[in-house]
């Protein structure tokens, strides 16, 4: 593919048999205020070297899907003002055009799968809006992982989201969703939703052999690993969950919808709660990426075990 490229290190790691994780990008172009989307990025890197992957933040820079961006690359991709925010739609588009874009989650998967990177570390998902049963507001994140066969990390979905309807959407596509050491989906800043998992793992290993079962099955599908935020770090979600509503009823009022509104969303549930969600957004990056990757670590293990 012309408009794909590959970093070298990201090459060198594909020879040598190393497990790499793939990143998105929107975290550092609308998910986060500077300097902390800079630093996070930096540093989710970091975590993922130290835990023995390869790091592999994803964007399109200047119509080319780059499948590993340098420090440079992220720096410019943070202090650039013309940086769209990419989806599946939105490639073709993007490439055509020459653009310089962030990945969603969709995105992402899609430029990963191309990369035969098998796992990805994210926030949290997109998924059913509330409302959207009535709106159709459903990220195009549900239907990606209903049919791109990446192992994504995330806590959950984002909190701004109706979670039931989100996980009946994931259920729907066909995608298992897995409790990490929780029998319950996380809520984003929140341990727990209220809302149970069928599927709970312990340890990375555990997932590891999921996915060698979904590959050996040549099942096209996701799967989603829910990790929830730590405790001393969440925000319980009696706390959070008014936060919430008071920002959806200012978009919903300001008519604010598509791509505008999770930005919107989020910014406004930092300034409510002065801040503190943007620490549990770092916070929990951090610890997917950790989980992200042992698990791609532990998957490695079984294929050399099995060769």
């Amino acid at each position: 593919m012309k408009s794909l490229i590959i970093a070298d290190r990201i090459q060198q790691a594909k020879y040598d048999r190393r497990p790499v994780v793939a990143l998105e990008s929107t975290v550092i172009t609308h998910g986060m205020p500077f300097p902390e989307n800079i630093e996070t990025a930096f540093e989710v890197e970091e975590l993922i070297e130290k835990e023995g992957a390869v790091p592999a933040t994803i964007a399109v820079l200047g119509g080319k899907i780059k499948v590993g961006l340098s420090r440079e690359e992220i720096r410019d991709l943070a202090d650039r003002e013309d940086v769209e925010k990419i989806s599946r739609r939105d490639i073709p588009w993007a490439v055509a055009a020459g653009l310089y874009g962030s990945t969603t989650v969709a995105a992402t998967m899609i430029a990963a799968h191309r990369a035969s990177i098998r796992f990805f570390v994210t926030g949290g998902i997109g998924g059913v809006h509330r409302g959207g049963e009535n709106s159709f507001d459903i990220s195009a994140d549900l239907s990606e992982l209903g049919r791109t066969p990446v192992t994504v990390i995330s806590a959950g979905a984002k909190a701004i989201l109706n979670l039931e309807l989100t996980l009946e959407k994931l259920e729907t596509e066909g995608v298992p969703v897995l409790g990490f050491q929780t029998d319950e989906f996380p809520a984003f800043y929140s341990r727990k939703s209220g809302l149970k998992l069928k599927i709970r793992v312990d340890i990375p290993q555990d997932i590891a052999e999921i996915v060698r079962a979904r590959d050996e099955l040549e099942l096209e599908n996701a799967i989603l690993v829910a990790n929830p935020i730590s405790r001393e770090a969440e925000i319980p979600l009696a706390e959070i969950e008014p936060e919430i509503k008071k920002a959806v009823a200012e978009a919903r009022d300001e008519d604010i919808s598509g791509f505008a509104l999770t930005p919107f969303l989020l910014d406004r549930i930092k300034k409510i709660s002065s801040g503190q969600s943007l620490k549990v957004n770092i916070e929990l990056l951090k610890s997917n990426a950790r989980l992200g990757a042992r698990t791609a670590v532990a998957h490695h293990n079984l294929e050399i075990m099995g060769d």
